[in-house]
């Protein structure tokens, strides 16, 4: 089987930025179980950006896909934040180059003048905290779409 392309559904790599809380809705739908190594996380703290390369379920795509009769799809994203002053965590070691976190969502917790905490949210009780000066993310496409390994739409029961 091939890799998908971008062009075959008329669709461009997504470049999206969230710089209030109705812009970090619609980020965090998109990244919602998007799965990663916790050693693809990376804090550069003189340039005050947090990363994360995250392997997207393609939630954009999804009807398509069953409409057509193909694989759904993943794509790798990079998911940057800007203005971070502080990374906490709980429940993730960010040295276990074996753990695989799946993120759950994006929350903005609001400070004063702009400032306050993006607070990502794993399966399994983990979360990052990452204090800012004011809501900088940014989410790019960097791969072309893939079929998603399992085959299967991510689901939660409940």
């Amino acid at each position: 089987m091939t890799d998908a392309r971008f062009e075959d559904g008329g669709e461009q790599p997504l470049r999206l930025l969230a710089a209030d809380e109705d812009d970090l809705k619609v980020v965090s739908a998109l990244v919602q179980d998007a799965v990663l190594p916790a050693a693809e996380m990376t804090w550069e703290p003189k340039a005050r950006r947090f990363s994360l390369l995250l392997n997207r379920f393609r939630w954009e795509d999804r009807t398509a896909a069953e409409r057509a009769g193909r694989p759904v799809e993943r794509v790798q994203s990079v998911l940057t934040v800007g203005d971070v002053r502080k990374v906490s965590s709980q429940g993730v070691d960010r040295k276990d180059a074996d753990l695989v976190l799946s993120l759950l969502s994006l929350g903005f917790e609001p400070g004063e003048d702009g400032q306050g905490a993006l607070v990502l949210t794993f399966a399994g009780d983990g979360a990052l905290r990452l204090e800012v000066e004011c809501l900088d993310v940014l989410l790019s496409d960097v791969t072309r779409p893939y079929a998603a390994p399992s085959g299967k739409v991510p689901h939660h029961p409940g």
